[in-house]
């Protein structure tokens, strides 16, 4: 076993199985997929420590933990189009790719996109197409959507979201208010978003993704 394969065991065993997360697929894929790939090569020593890493302006690789409370929350089926926003490298899009039948990769950085898309491929997640585009806007030429992932904070989610998601559809966000959050499970229930509490979690809120100074309630 080389030294990572025996770090994303480690990581399984202690920070995703502890923590409620118990559909095979997502531990198989967390098992499987060589997260240190989807980082930058001077962060491959963190892949797999149990902390958001900060892989790009703007852009965070959420922990092992969260990711897969998240992909728990949401219950991805082999049938479901996924769209990963704020994707990165990929690494979420990979785990996410392990479920569904097919994901939509999501960034606004043309860099990272075509890195992602490398690691992307060198993993053999030949069901993730990587688009660019402006991410607040999300991806509607590929939609509507069963499953919306948002992979860093937030504190609203655009009207857009809503319209590409299927009708039984669930989205998940972290919802900061300050330095504190948490993760929410939206299900689109004839034509209306209703929000529940999933579990805590944190993530710097991504641009585009704050609330305007006077956005209200």
């Amino acid at each position: 076993m080389s030294e990572f394969a025996r770090r994303r065991t480690i990581m399984v065993d202690t920070q995703v199985r502890p923590s409620d997360v118990t559909k095979f697929p997502i531990i198989d894929a967390m098992l499987t997929i060589p997260r240190e790939t989807f980082v930058p090569r001077a962060l491959q020593e963190a892949a797999y420590a149990g902390e958001n890493l900060a892989i790009a302006k703007g852009r965070t690789l959420l922990d092992p933990r969260t990711l897969a409370k998240v992909l728990e929350a949401v219950n991805i089926q082999p049938t479901d189009l996924v769209l990963d926003v704020a994707c990165g490298l990929g690494y979420s899009s990979a785990v996410a790719a392990h479920l569904a039948e097919a994901v939509i990769a999501l960034d606004d950085n043309s860099e990272l996109c075509a890195e992602a898309e490398n690691a992307l491929s060198a993993a053999g997640a030949d069901n993730v197409a990587v688009v660019e585009g402006t991410l607040c806007e999300g991806a509607p030429k590929h939609g509507p959507y069963d499953v919306i992932l948002i992979q860093g904070g937030v504190e609203m989610v655009p009207d857009a979201f809503k319209d590409q998601l299927k009708d039984g559809g669930r989205i998940a966000a972290i919802f900061m208010d300050g330095r504190l959050g948490t993760v929410r499970v939206g299900l689109k229930t004839d034509g209306v978003l209703s929000w529940r509490f999933a579990f805590n979690g944190d993530a710097p809120v991504i641009d585009g993704f704050a609330k305007s100074p006077d956005f209200a309630l």
